[in-house]
Parts: structure tokens; C-alpha cells; sequence
């Protein structure tokens, strides 16, 4: 028996590494393809940009990406959650339309970064001006309509997993496993779980396939991300997706087991931080678990920190400078919160907290 188990750990292992690597050379392969349909780094009549905490540390990037993939290797066989069903051949067409999408919206992508034009949706989308916040309304990473069109939401996870040459997935993964730690042992169809700024579902859809009875709902303040998220998570009928913002969610209080906000802080004006913290506090039930995964911050692992300030200079990202340093646990613990697990998944941190009983 123990020698079918570790053939089976194997022949695991084998599959995740042609799977993972297979994503990886994908997306790598957009990366290069978009960089040579892109103007150079330095605007033009600009001085170079030099990083303040120093030169860029190549080896310290691919030894987080190479960690990162082993610890989620390792979470698959502890039995956190399954492993990703993410490179299959019935996915063939959809993935090439994306490319194609991706790859077409990279010159105009480009033009608004050599620009310096991060605020193009403000314009175009004045009938619906009162319906989002300001700070919403911008073309975050210069992307085409920023929040606010199909088009966006079709190509988003396109944009993101090759911005990480196909890692954002499994950096999301990390926040799975935390999940899966606090519903063990537990009757999922008795849990209510709530994905914050949930996107196109993408989070939200792994959490499904590992816990397919959990009593989950998504919100976001993209009617055209909340749609495709809907979509998304079709297969799961008790899931609900709510339109709304994370400052002010029209949900009832204490309703929520646990509550996960993936890559969402970055995003948000440092006053609106404390409000979403005090929303999530809120929609918790006592007890439950707050869980945070978003960009690593400055000094989380000193040798990326580099890494870290090329971010904001390559995409339009308003609020992260301030974001890699501002005390985030002393504000979640503000809130009420108690601060409980901390790690590192590359280029993200998770950390969980619970709303004391």
C-alpha cells in the first residue's frame, strides 16, 4: 500500500509540474510578446528609474517563484485542496480567445502608460458617474475601461497571470489553504463564506471545487465583473453575487463565517482602507475568520523590495506606494480584529484574523 501511495504522490507531482510549468511558459511567452509591443520602460524625458532599496534581485524572484510553487505542491498532497484542473483541452478555445484579446488591447494599454493616462474611464463614463466612487473610476494598471465593461472583465485574468508569468493563481491558493485549515472538520453546508472585490469569480470558483456545499457569495462593484463572476460560478447554485461596494456592503451583520479579500487593499485610498476593515469586522460573525491575501510590503522579504517599487512606476497603481508602507495589521487590529497566521506566496502576503467572540 505504501509503495502505490508514493507512485501515486509521483505520478502527482509529474502532472503538476507539465501542468504548472505549462502555464508558466504560456504566460511567460505573453510577457515577452507584450514587452516587445510596448514603448521602453523610461517614458521618454525621463531619467531612468532607480529603485531606492537597490538593485533588482533576480535570483531572490526566482527562488519566491520556485517556493511558491513547491509550498503549493506540498498544500495539494496535505490534502489542503485539491490539485488545479487549470490546462485542459476543452479550455483550448476559450484561452486562445483571450490571448488573442490580451494581445490586441496591449498597444493601447501601452499608449496610456507612455501617457501617463490613468484616468481615461472618468470621461467615457460620465452617465454612470454617480453610481461609483472617484477613486474607482481610473484605468488601474492602464487597463482598457478600467472596471467598467465586458471587455475588461473578459481579458482581466489574462492581464494578471501573465503580469506574474502565470503564478497569480497559485498565490491566490495560498489564501485557499488558510481557508481549507479553518473549515476542517467543520459541515461546509453550515458555512457562510464571502469573497470581497471577487472579480470574474476566479477565487472564488477555486474555493467552489475543493468546498462545493459551502454557502458562498461573492461582491464587487463591477456590475460587469460581478456578471462574469456570476458565470463563472454557474455550477454552484447556492452562490449568490452581490454588486456593491466594500466601504458600505448591503449585507446583514454577523453574517459571515469567514470572509477573504484577495488583492483588494492595494486598489483602495488609504481613508478607505479603515472603513473596508470595519465593514468586514462588521458582516463577521463572532468568531469568524478574517482572511487578507494582497502585494507584499516593504520589508516582508527585503530582497523584492526592489522589485516592489518598479510596480507603480511600469502601471497606473494610485495608492500602492503608500500601501507598501502603511501599518495594515495595526489598522485590521484597530478594527477589533485579532491578528492569528502570517506567510509569504512570492509576491504575496496572507495573513488571517478572527473577530474575537
Amino acid at each position: 500500500m505504501g509503495l502505490l501511495d508514493e507512485t501515486g504522490k509521483q505520478l502527482g507531482r509529474v502532472r503538476y509540474a507539465a501542468a504548472q510549468g505549462t502555464r508558466s511558459a504560456w504566460y511567460g511567452a505573453h510577457y515577452l510578446l507584450a514587452r516587445r509591443r510596448s514603448g521602453a520602460f523610461t517614458r521618454p524625458g525621463e531619467a531612468p528609474f532607480e529603485p531606492q532599496a537597490g538593485v533588482f534581485d533576480a535570483r531572490a524572484m526566482r527562488k519566491g517563484f520556485l517556493d511558491l510553487f513547491a509550498q503549493d505542491r506540498a498544500n495539494i498532497e496535505s490534502g489542503l485542496y485539491r490539485a488545479p484542473s487549470d490546462v485542459r483541452l476543452r479550455d483550448l478555445a476559450r484561452t486562445l480567445a483571450s490571448s488573442r484579446a490580451f494581445l490586441k488591447d496591449v498597444p493601447e494599454v501601452d499608449r496610456r502608460r507612455m501617457a501617463r493616462e490613468g484616468t481615461e474611464v472618468r470621461k467615457t463614463e460620465a452617465d454612470r458617474i454617480g453610481r461609483f466612487p472617484v477613486y474607482y473610476r481610473q484605468n488601474f494598471h492602464y487597463q482598457s475601461d478600467g472596471w467598467l465593461s465586458d471587455e475588461s472583465a473578459r481579458v482581466y485574468d489574462t492581464q494578471v497571470e501573465t503580469l506574474f508569468a502565470g503564478a497569480a493563481d497559485a498565490m491566490r491558493r495560498a489564501a485557499l489553504a488558510e481557508l481549507a485549515k479553518g473549515l476542517s472538520g467543520r459541515d461546509q453546508r453550515e458555512v457562510h463564506y464571502l469573497d470581497v472585490a471577487c472579480g470574474t469569480g476566479r477565487f472564488l470558483e477555486q474555493v467552489l471545487r475543493n468546498f462545493p456545499k459551502l454557502k458562498a457569495s461573492g461582491l464587487d462593484l463591477s456590475p460587469n465583473y460581478a456578471d462574469r463572476a456570476r458565470r463563472t460560478v454557474r455550477r454552484w447554485p447556492q452562490t449568490d453575487i452581490i454588486e456593491g461596494a466594500a466601504e458600505a456592503m448591503p449585507v446583514a451583520d454577523e453574517r459571515f463565517d469567514f470572509i477573504s479579500a484577495i488583492y483588494l487593499f492595494h486598489e483602495l485610498p488609504p481613508k478607505i482602507r479603515p472603513l473596508v476593515f470595519a465593514e468586514i469586522y462588521r458582516a463577521l460573525k463572532p468568531g469568524g475568520t478574517f482572511i487578507f491575501a494582497d502585494s507584499l510590503q516593504f520589508g516582508d522579504v527585503e530582497a523584492l523590495d526592489a522589485a516592489l517599487e518598479y510596480f507603480p512606476e511600469g502601471f497606473h497603481e494610485p495608492y500602492y506606494k503608500g500601501y507598501l508602507k502603511a501599518d495594515l495589521v495595526t489598522q485590521i487590529e484597530e478594527a477589533g480584529f485579532v491578528a492569528g497566521t502570517r506567510s509569504i506566496a512570492f509576491l504575496t502576503k496572507v495573513m488571517s484574523f478572527t473577530k474575537p467572540k
